[in-house]
């Protein structure tokens, strides 16, 4: 009698979760269900002690879910891919070692000397910021929509905390508190949900966009939609379009009189790589009214969509009026955030390594997209150009007609939350 054929073993991918150092940073790359998919799917999963803590994942909770608990040294030596959620830190990326993958938000175009080092060395970096988001099979990587939600929903929270008043209309055997006004400039992934936040908690809510075509989404949560008086912002894919100086003057001489009649602006403007636009300038906020709260989803280190604000700080101007630097704040929402990360992370490991061991195919547009580098050498197109490197040409397998060349979506396309 013959033997049967041992069944082949599949490669078991390696992955690491580590504890993220940003300060104010308190998500993780992948939560205790998460773990539990990938290792149900061959994969192993090592957690550094304590590194969903924050975001209320006990290390028990990852072990019950099939991870080791290790320390972040030992994670680092043995695994193929480490997951993160904010962009590595100096330590961190002198510590990855050739063959392996970093996979998160690696904020690219902002440390593209860091990319090339990292590629240089042999490591493969995939940024979440590169996803293809108008394709339909990519939506489940989405991170970028998946956290400027989890923003957005917080940023109406956190202004409700922040205004002295009542939010919605109150009735009152003392009186009548009149319902505040809220305006949410820019009605992308991040606006859309601080409206609806907002219109849950009782405000008069208005939406501000450029794009007349996103009125019908403004208008179908309640809320009143405000726009521009000039030619239509829209641009191609109904997102907002690069306008000339006129009209950007024209635009913001219009908001700046609009926003002075509201008790609460949220800001969610964000442009990977530069600096995002002022909307609201140090002479609108000095004619805000006493009481009156900014919430900057569009500050970063290289400034913020309201003049002044400082990323994860909290200021009052001279006038009273509460700004709050919230280009992170999805990291105060820690828990769903996480959850909604984590499965983009395993969307991301089931397309490149379907199989237990990371595969990048050139010809898949996905990957052309999220791999930033791989096999020493920069793949993005995007990363080349900032890099001053030649475009690459993309050989696809025999009788395979050849996808056009895809690097990551015009800036406005990657963010809807940019009106200017």
């Amino acid at each position: 009698m013959t033997a049967a054929a041992p069944t082949p073993v599949t490669p078991s991918l390696r992955i690491a979760v580590l504890t993220e150092t940003a300060e104010g940073e308190h998500r993780v790359a992948l939560d205790p269900p998460s773990v539990g998919k990938l290792v149900r799917a061959g994969r192993s999963v090592a957690v550094e002690s304590g590194a969903g803590e924050a975001a209320t994942f006990v290390d028990d909770a990852y072990v019950a879910a099939g991870a080791t608990i290790v320390q972040r040294a030992t994670a680092l030596a043995s695994c193929d891919v480490v997951a993160v959620v904010r962009s590595p830190d100096e330590e961190l990326a002198a510590a990855l070692t050739s063959g392996q993958t970093l996979i998160g938000l690696l904020d690219p175009l902002n440390h593209p000397a860091r990319i090339a080092d990292l590629t240089r060395r042999g490591v493969t970096t995939v940024a979440f910021e590169f996803v293809p988001r108008t394709l339909s099979r990519a939506q489940s990587m989405d991170a970028l929509s998946s956290q400027s939600s989890a923003a957005g929903y917080r940023a109406a929270i956190v202004a409700a905390d922040a205004f002295g008043r009542y939010l919605p209309m109150m009735i009152t055997a003392s009186g009548t508190a009149t319902p505040a006004k809220v305006i949410v400039i820019g009605a992308g992934v991040a606006g859309l949900q601080a409206i609806a936040t907002a219109k849950r908690l009782g405000a008069v809510v208005t939406g501000y966009d450029v794009r007349d075509a996103s009125r019908q989404e403004v208008e179908s949560l309640g809320a009143k939609f405000l726009t521009s008086s000039i030619a239509s912002g829209g641009g191609t894919g109904g997102y907002a379009r690069v306008m000339t100086d006129a009209e950007k003057a024209t635009q913001q001489q219009e908001l700046d009189t609009a926003l002075a009649d509201f008790d609460v602006i949220i800001t969610t403007a964000k442009v990977p790589g530069h600096a995002p636009p002022e909307l609201v300038s140090a002479a609108t906020l000095a004619a805000l009214r006493a009481g009156s709260v900014c919430i900057d989803l569009g500050c970063s280190t290289l400034g913020g969509n309201v003049a002044g604000s400082v990323e994860g700080t909290t200021t009052v101007t001279d006038n009273g009026v509460t700004v709050v630097g919230g280009g992170e704040l999805a990291a105060d929402l820690p828990v769903s955030a996480s959850q909604m990360y984590a499965r983009n992370v395993v969307a991301v490991l089931d397309s490149l390594a379907p199989n237990g061991v990371i595969v990048v195919d050139a010809t898949d547009e996905v990957h052309r997209g999220i791999v930033v580098g791989h096999d020493g050498q920069v793949t993005n197109a995007a990363m080349r150009a900032v890099l001053h490197l030649d475009p690459l040409k993309v050989t696809p397998p025999p009788d395979v007609t050849p996808l056009p060349a895809v690097g990551p979506a015009p800036v406005a396309d990657r963010h809807k939350e940019k009106v200017a």
